[in-house]
């Protein structure tokens, strides 16, 4: 069996301590690989920018640039890296704030080890992961704002949605409807403007409050 991948990791956070165990943490894990870490927005753009890395563990709350706007410039010029925000705070603006900037995971900084590699690999994958603590403060959001909203999904899109709920890419999905990537780029596009949600995350936290999918 060939061995798994390793995963490019940079970490960006601007508590040493912090930054000390995950960099342990990091170094435990024969896939996980540690090209750089950042203890600030700016130096994070710039190191992505030259190692280019797999994943990012962003901090939010740093002094200057803020990890949120961090992730915006690192997806602008590292579109292939994917970003999994990791702080102490779940607020909705701040979640909502993470996601639509670029963010492909939302975990707070007491996780688990296996939920922070769970969190790593699934992005890594094109997987979405969101705290437990970050998801309901979605939903409480969405609750507010759409719980009576007709969303008027066609039934491709809601055969799309369920599996963008069981937490299949794109690439996945094409291959269980046997559609082409482009295609259900498009659907996923049109589900999330239906919804009005900027991103997958939002939008599985929403289809899963107001069950629009089984």
């Amino acid at each position: 069996m060939s061995k798994r991948a390793r995963i490019r990791i940079v970490v960006v956070d601007d508590h040493r301590m912090v930054c000390e165990g995950l960099v342990a943490l990091i170094r435990g894990f024969d896939d996980l690989d540690l090209v750089g870490r950042a203890a600030s927005g700016e130096e994070a753009i710039a190191l992505c920018a030259e190692q280019k890395p797999d994943v990012v563990l962003m901090d939010l709350v740093m002094p200057g640039m803020s990890g949120v706007e961090a992730i915006g410039h690192i997806r602008d010029c590292c579109p292939e890296t994917q970003i999994v925000a990791l702080t102490s705070y779940h607020d909705e603006q701040r979640v909502q704030a993470a996601l639509q900037a670029g963010a492909i995971g939302y975990l707070l900084k007491d996780a688990s080890v296996e939920e922070l590699v769970g969190a790593i690999r699934a992005a890594y994958e094109g997987r979405p992961t969101l705290a437990w603590q970050a998801a309901q403060a979605l939903i409480q959001g969405a609750k507010q704002v759409s719980s009576t909203h007709e969303y008027h999904l066609t039934e491709r899109e809601l055969e799309v949605l369920a599996l963008m709920v069981e937490g299949l890419t794109n690439r996945q999905i094409a291959n269980v409807l046997e559609i082409s990537r482009y295609t259900v780029n498009a659907h996923v596009s049109s589900i999330l403007a239906r919804l009005g949600v900027s991103s997958r995350t939002e939008a599985v936290a929403l289809a899963i409050q107001n069950k629009l999918v089984p």
